[in-house]
Protein backbone atom coordinates (compact mmCIF):
# COMPACT_ATOMS: atom_id res chain seq x y z
CA UNK A 1 0.00 0.00 0.00
CA UNK A 2 1.42 3.33 -0.84
CA UNK A 3 2.47 5.51 2.14
CA UNK A 4 1.99 9.47 1.18
CA UNK A 5 3.75 12.39 2.60
CA UNK A 6 3.95 15.75 2.50
CA UNK A 7 7.40 17.19 2.00
CA UNK A 8 8.57 20.61 2.82
CA UNK A 9 10.81 22.44 0.77
CA UNK A 10 12.97 25.42 3.04
CA UNK A 11 15.53 28.33 2.08
CA UNK A 12 17.94 29.18 4.81
CA UNK A 13 16.68 32.63 3.50
CA UNK A 14 13.77 31.84 5.72
CA UNK A 15 11.16 30.86 2.81
CA UNK A 16 9.21 27.75 3.49
CA UNK A 17 6.41 26.04 1.54
CA UNK A 18 4.82 22.77 1.12
CA UNK A 19 5.72 20.76 -1.95
CA UNK A 20 2.84 18.78 -1.48
CA UNK A 21 2.05 15.08 -1.03
CA UNK A 22 4.49 12.45 -2.27
CA UNK A 23 3.49 8.70 -3.03
CA UNK A 24 5.96 6.20 -1.86
CA UNK A 25 5.41 2.45 -2.56
CA UNK A 26 7.93 1.47 -0.09
CA UNK A 27 8.80 2.75 3.40
CA UNK A 28 12.37 1.69 3.42
CA UNK A 29 14.45 3.53 0.32
CA UNK A 30 17.73 5.01 -0.15
CA UNK A 31 18.44 9.19 -0.08
CA UNK A 32 19.07 8.81 -3.97
CA UNK A 33 15.61 6.90 -4.51
CA UNK A 34 13.86 9.45 -2.28
CA UNK A 35 15.52 12.54 -4.54
CA UNK A 36 14.25 10.60 -7.95
CA UNK A 37 11.03 10.31 -6.54
CA UNK A 38 10.94 13.94 -5.38
CA UNK A 39 11.93 15.05 -9.03
CA UNK A 40 9.74 12.51 -10.77
CA UNK A 41 6.39 13.42 -9.13
CA UNK A 42 7.59 16.95 -9.45
CA UNK A 43 7.63 16.57 -13.33
CA UNK A 44 4.67 14.45 -13.92
CA UNK A 45 2.78 17.56 -12.08
CA UNK A 46 4.84 20.44 -13.66
CA UNK A 47 3.87 18.27 -17.30
CA UNK A 48 0.17 17.31 -16.58
CA UNK A 49 -0.28 21.70 -15.56
CA UNK A 50 -0.88 23.89 -18.27
CA UNK A 51 0.21 27.00 -16.77
CA UNK A 52 1.66 26.43 -13.52
CA UNK A 53 5.27 27.77 -13.08
CA UNK A 54 7.83 24.50 -12.14
CA UNK A 55 8.21 24.55 -8.41
CA UNK A 56 10.46 21.52 -8.14
CA UNK A 57 13.30 20.66 -6.49
CA UNK A 58 16.12 21.55 -8.93
CA UNK A 59 15.25 24.56 -11.89
CA UNK A 60 14.65 23.87 -15.59
CA UNK A 61 17.22 25.38 -17.64
CA UNK A 62 14.51 27.40 -20.18
CA UNK A 63 11.89 28.09 -16.85
CA UNK A 64 13.05 31.84 -16.57
CA UNK A 65 12.47 32.28 -20.83
CA UNK A 66 8.67 30.40 -20.12
CA UNK A 67 8.09 32.90 -17.31
CA UNK A 68 9.33 35.68 -19.64
CA UNK A 69 7.18 34.58 -22.47
CA UNK A 70 9.95 33.74 -24.56
CA UNK A 71 9.42 30.71 -25.42
CA UNK A 72 7.08 27.96 -25.54
CA UNK A 73 6.25 25.97 -22.42
CA UNK A 74 8.97 23.13 -22.32
CA UNK A 75 8.04 19.08 -21.48
CA UNK A 76 10.63 18.66 -18.93
CA UNK A 77 12.46 15.28 -18.71
CA UNK A 78 12.50 13.50 -15.04
CA UNK A 79 15.94 11.96 -15.88
CA UNK A 80 17.58 15.24 -16.57
CA UNK A 81 15.83 16.69 -13.79
CA UNK A 82 16.82 14.05 -11.32
CA UNK A 83 20.49 14.31 -12.87
CA UNK A 84 20.74 17.75 -11.89
CA UNK A 85 19.33 17.16 -8.77
CA UNK A 86 22.14 14.26 -7.57
CA UNK A 87 24.37 17.60 -9.16
CA UNK A 88 23.37 19.99 -7.03
CA UNK A 89 23.01 17.33 -3.52
CA UNK A 90 26.79 16.56 -4.49
CA UNK A 91 27.63 20.43 -4.64
CA UNK A 92 25.40 21.25 -1.47
CA UNK A 93 22.85 22.76 -3.52
CA UNK A 94 20.44 21.64 -0.66
CA UNK A 95 20.75 19.52 2.18
CA UNK A 96 17.58 16.72 3.54
CA UNK A 97 16.55 16.58 6.18
CA UNK A 98 14.14 13.59 7.44
CA UNK A 99 12.47 14.03 11.05
CA UNK A 100 15.10 17.00 11.51
CA UNK A 101 17.74 15.03 10.77
CA UNK A 102 20.38 15.64 8.36
CA UNK A 103 20.82 12.69 5.65
CA UNK A 104 24.28 12.83 3.94
CA UNK A 105 24.92 9.70 2.24
CA UNK A 106 22.76 9.18 -1.00
CA UNK A 107 23.15 5.63 -0.52
CA UNK A 108 21.91 5.81 3.14
CA UNK A 109 18.63 3.63 3.56
CA UNK A 110 16.00 5.75 5.14
CA UNK A 111 12.69 4.43 7.02
CA UNK A 112 9.98 6.11 5.87
CA UNK A 113 6.13 6.11 8.42
CA UNK A 114 3.17 8.07 8.12
CA UNK A 115 4.57 10.92 10.84
CA UNK A 116 7.67 11.22 8.62
CA UNK A 117 8.99 14.42 8.02
CA UNK A 118 10.85 15.16 5.04
CA UNK A 119 12.87 18.60 4.28
CA UNK A 120 14.58 20.00 1.03
CA UNK A 121 16.82 22.50 2.52
CA UNK A 122 17.87 25.23 -0.39
CA UNK A 123 21.23 26.59 0.23
CA UNK A 124 21.16 30.03 -0.90
CA UNK A 125 24.40 31.66 -1.72
CA UNK A 126 25.39 34.64 0.63
CA UNK A 127 25.75 37.82 -1.34
CA UNK A 128 29.36 39.00 -1.36
CA UNK A 129 31.32 35.20 -0.63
Amino acid sequence: MPLTLSVLDEATNGERHSAGPFQFEATAITLRELIRIRVEQDVARFNASKSDPFRGLVQPEESERVLNGIRTRPHLDWQQQFEKAIRAFNANGFLVLVDDCQITDLDQTIDLAPQTQVTFLKLVPLIGG
